[in-house]
């Protein structure tokens, strides 16, 4: 389709505005979504974000400059890697992992194999692998050089999360069947399975312990072998996602609520609590030589902050998003829903998301929001969306319920199900 002479020229505008370099030390801004996924380079030098929008971003963190916008993956980027060799890896809900070089502009491999959802990379400390964790129950580590993949099979659900121990010689998994699997890959065997109290939906590895990320709020500590050290309660709410201080002293958890805590390893004291202006936050990277950590958040908006100072760098009280749900303060079913305002939107000019906008959902037969892309598999499901089918939804979760959905796996409580529906038929009603 050939665009007007305005067009174009606004279309060009929009690309130079994007690639412009900002403030050093400023907000890193370019996506059109949810910052879902973020890494740095080694040496500090390069971020590399994922986003709902479908887009992953490289920046210079000399000047905030936007190096590539990278385009490839159907639906969100949910993880992002830096690869030692100068590449990077991207993978998301299409489950694909796609390597690209910074000055080409596509993918230059491809890796195929997982046959849902992508969640977590991780990086073996020699280069030479890419671990990947998957909606598909499986964990599945790559050559890089090429040559079949190692299948790690056992999760009974969603793998959250993956992380190589510094040896190389095991790799940890997190998943939503609540078990933290410490996987032999020097030898034949089966894992070290330790079950927890709650999901997991993150870890990460230093040279002494395994941390795992709950959807309680607590940060468990596993020495090497896998034998629990300490649980640290983060927060009160579900912990998204987790960042690895280079040096393996420090873990940042950040949860739904828009709060970092800053966590040190050795001891398990939170030496912070960070609060963004944005909930929630999808995503933390330490930047290595500074003492600085990177957060991505709701708002589109990849931010920095100065942990010496504790603060964010560069932020203005007017760059925060108003919250959506602010008139609802003590409804106890808008605070059940805080967890779902990332991916869906309320009013009747909120559009969609990453998933679609819920204004009028009460009997509307599924698959039919206007203007959203929805899988044939949800497309071809005889439900209405009531009372009674949006409380069934959360009691045996959305892959049960609704086979094909890209909704992360989730069940609530009687109580909550019951203050959820109530709080939806009210807040999406037309008016």
């Amino acid at each position: 389709m050939m665009r007007s002479p305005s067009a174009r020229a606004a279309f060009l505008a929009a690309i130079l505005a994007l690639l412009a370099p900002t403030p050093a030390g400023a907000d890193l801004r370019g996506h059109g979504g949810p910052v879902k996924a973020l890494a740095v380079t080694g040496d500090g030098t390069v971020a590399i974000s994922g986003s709902f929008d479908s887009t992953a971003i490289l920046w210079s963190l000399a000047d905030g400059r936007a190096l590539a916008v990278l385009r490839f993956h159907n639906g969100v980027v949910n993880a992002v890697a830096a690869l030692p060799d100068g590449r990077f890896a991207t993978a998301g809900e299409d489950g694909r992992i796609a390597l690209w070089r910074a000055d080409r502009p596509a993918p230059v491999a491809v890796i195929l194999g997982h046959s849902g959802p992508i969640a977590s990379l991780a990086v073996s400390p020699d280069g030479a692998s890419l671990a990947s964790a998957s909606w598909d129950t499986t964990v599945r580590v790559t050559p890089l050089a090429g040559g079949d993949a190692r299948v790690l099979t056992g999760h009974a659900g969603n793998v959250n999360g993956v992380a190589f121990a510094p040896s190389g010689r095991a790799l940890a998994s997190a998943g939503y069947d609540a078990t933290f699997r410490i996987w032999p890959l020097d030898r034949a065997g089966p894992p070290r399975i330790v079950q927890t109290a709650a999901p997991l939906n993150a870890v990460a590895a230093t040279a002494d312990a395994f941390v795992a990320a709950g959807v309680d709020g607590v940060i468990r500590i596993f020495d090497r072998s896998g034998a629990p050290v300490r649980d640290v309660l983060a927060q009160q709410t579900p912990v998204i996602a987790l960042g690895l201080d280079p040096a393996g002293a420090r873990i940042a958890a950040a949860s739904v609520t828009g709060e970092i805590a800053v966590i040190e390893l050795a001891t398990g004291t939170v030496l912070q609590r960070l609060l963004g202006p944005e909930r929630p936050l999808w995503s933390l990277a330490f930047v290595p030589a500074r003492d600085q950590l990177l957060s991505g958040d709701n708002a589109r908006v990849v931010r920095r902050w100065d942990l010496k100072a504790g603060a964010l760098i560069g932020f203005r009280a007017d760059d925060a998003s108003p919250d959506p749900l602010a008139a609802f303060k003590d409804d106890p079913g808008a605070q059940v829903f805080r967890a779902c305002i990332a991916c869906h939107t309320l009013e009747p000019d909120g559009g969609n998301r990453a998933g679609p906008s819920l204004h009028g959902v009460f009997g509307r037969r599924i698959a039919t929001a206007a203007g959203y892309d929805f899988s044939p598999a949800l497309r071809s499901l005889d439900i209405v969306w009531n009372a009674q089918t949006i409380a069934r939804l959360f009691e045996i979760g959305p892959n049960a319920y609704t086979p094909g959905t890209k909704m992360p796996e989730q069940t609530l409580s009687a109580g909550e199900r019951a203050a959820l529906v109530e709080f939806l038929e009210r807040a999406t009603a037309p008016r």
